[in-house]
């Protein structure tokens, strides 16, 4: 017999084992009264810092008459021989994952990467903030493991239906993270740790009879019959074509050229999607830590404090995205004259500062209205235009760089920043705290250029906010403009059957670029069900 428990227990009681086994006792004999030896085993931890008190709430499975399941997921791969072969387009978690299970099969993956692998992708990120310098191909979005190598590597999603989330964390673990990350509420690697463990996938995937083409960008699809066929990429010595079974597109939300190349080939494959903008909030993490743990979380042994913050402000949510507890923020546009902000986090957690993004969801509906609020030289298109919300995306970046890194400073990367108080006071601020933002800010009326359906929308939902978190509104509270990159505004749309593109047989969208999933683990879930059905189609 196997009974799931659950026991609360205040923080600082957390290594004393003989009470947390008297507990379970407890907890079991409120299912079981019989006889028989229990074992125990820790399933999840997570925080409840509610209603003034520091509390955690651990789950177990305990097992009655019989051993507990094996906790990790034997994995077996098959050597490919080349007979069947799918290009991967990118090397992100949609595009790993996906390579993993085709592997499965012995299926041959051939994958597409436009970055560089995550060494020498690490010093193009550092030359960011260093020289101010951005590289188009090789930057925080684009490059060997995707956008969450370097920004954060979080794992926690409620997106429990796509797919196995505990297959995908057994993945992680397998190839070197910690196994914390199974038993963890809100697990996380760290940016720190994330590069290796990707490097050990793509060596298994190699060792097992893939490839790997780095610095390598896709520009054209092969078409016979209107079925893809392959893809044409370049490279440093020219174009070179890549013939397959099939094609798994899994470009990340970046990857505009690939949403142009689809209107281009098959428009009716393209629609445009709800997404959402807006800016970084930074914070002492020490004002976090006190606020989210009443100030007990040295007591209690507790690392930094997260925080999720939603609210529903003029028809329209506006809620916390990526919190990333004892972090910075990092420059992550792909272009020159761009300034776009994410966060990441150490696996430590352990910087002096917290920030999350605080993003206006924006709809389809809503361009036109932004359109006309933001005045002339802002043309998006209509509502049905499938594009509209990237080139408003675009827009917004290169106007935050005009506000920010255009005004002759040392880093063309600086971002424009106010304090929070004078983001709601509408002034400007004559000094801005010290920040973790390395390229530098540039103090800026926020409040003044944000186009007034997510400027508005801010202020309410930032007092709305400090109602639930006391002191959440202060001096200290820097805003960094602009978070733009929280998930694409385009959708691919595909069959719901067969999980290929609309329009385009034989080409399957994966991933946070396809509009289909947003985070690590619901997009290496998503490239392992578009391979799936690739192998169902091919084999």
């Amino acid at each position: 017999m196997i009974f799931d428990l659950s026991i609360v227990i205040q923080a600082e009681s957390e290594r004393d084992e003989n009470f947390i086994q008297k507990k379970l006792n407890q907890a079991l004999r409120q299912k079981y009264t019989g006889n028989e030896k229990a074992e125990f085993v820790f399933v999840k931890k997570s925080i409840d810092a509610r209603h003034g008190q520091l509390k955690l709430c651990l789950r177990y499975k305990a097992y009655v008459g019989e051993k507990p399941a094996q906790a990790q997921k034997e994995f077996s791969w098959l050597k490919a021989d080349g007979s069947k072969k799918v290009v991967v387009v990118g090397s992100g978690p949609a595009g790993l994952f996906a390579a993993l299970k085709l592997l499965e099969r012995g299926v041959k993956p051939i994958i597409i990467e436009r970055g560089k692998k995550a060494p020498e992708r690490k010093r193009d990120i550092a030359a960011i903030s260093v020289k101010g310098v951005v590289d188009a191909d090789s930057n925080y979005c684009f490059g060997e493991g995707g956008a969450g190598t370097f920004s954060d590597g979080k794992l926690y999603t409620r997106s429990d239906k796509r797919g196995n989330i505990g297959e995908v964390l057994q993945t992680f673990v397998h190839f070197g993270a910690d196994p914390k990350i199974l038993t963890d509420a809100h697990p996380h690697i760290g940016t720190n740790k994330l590069p290796q463990i990707i490097q050990s996938m793509r060596q298994k995937i190699l060792d097992l009879g893939g490839e790997f083409h780095f610095e390598c960008r896709v520009v054209d699809f092969i078409l016979e019959l209107a079925t893809v066929r392959g893809v044409i990429a370049r490279t440093a010595d020219g174009e070179k074509e890549f013939l397959a079974d099939a094609v798994l597109l899994a470009t990340g939300h970046s990857a505009s050229d690939i949403y142009e190349l689809l209107f281009k080939v098959s428009p009716q494959s393209l629609e445009a999607k709800t997404f959402a903008v807006g800016v970084r909030v930074e914070h002492p993490r020490e004002l976090i830590d006190k606020i989210q743990y009443h100030g007990k979380r040295e007591s209690a042994g507790l690392g930094a404090a997260e925080y999720r913050l939603t609210s529903q402000v003029d028809g329209r949510g506006v809620y916390s995205f990526c919190m990333c507890p004892g972090g910075f923020v990092v420059p992550s546009a792909t272009g020159p004259q761009e300034i776009v902000v994410n966060g990441m986090s150490a696996a430590e957690r352990n910087s002096a500062w917290s920030n999350a993004a605080i993003v206006v969801e924006t709809r389809p509906e809503d361009i036109e209205e932004i359109a006309r609020q933001a005045g002339g030289g802002a043309d998006f298109g209509l509502a049905n235009d499938p594009l509209a919300g990237l080139r408003f995306r675009s827009w917004l970046e290169r106007e935050t760089w005009r506000h920010g890194g255009s005004d002759g400073g040392d880093n063309p990367n600086a971002a424009p920043a106010q304090r929070l108080a004078d983001f709601l006071a509408g002034r400007q601020s004559q000094s801005l705290p010290r920040s973790s933002y390395t390229p530098g800010l540039a103090s800026s009326r926020l409040d003044q250029w944000l186009p007034p359906f997510i400027s508005g929308r801010l202020k309410k939902a930032f007092q709305l906010f400090d109602k639930n978190m006391k002191g959440f509104v202060c001096q200290d509270a820097l805003l960094i403009a602009s978070e733009t990159r929280t998930s694409t505004p385009v959708r691919i749309l595909r069959d719901k059957a067969t999980f290929e593109c609309a329009g385009l047989p034989r080409l399957y969208p994966a991933g946070e670029g396809s509009g289909w999933s947003g985070g690590i683990v619901s997009s290496a879930m998503d490239g392992q069900a578009c391979a799936q059905k690739i192998l169902e189609k091919i084999l």
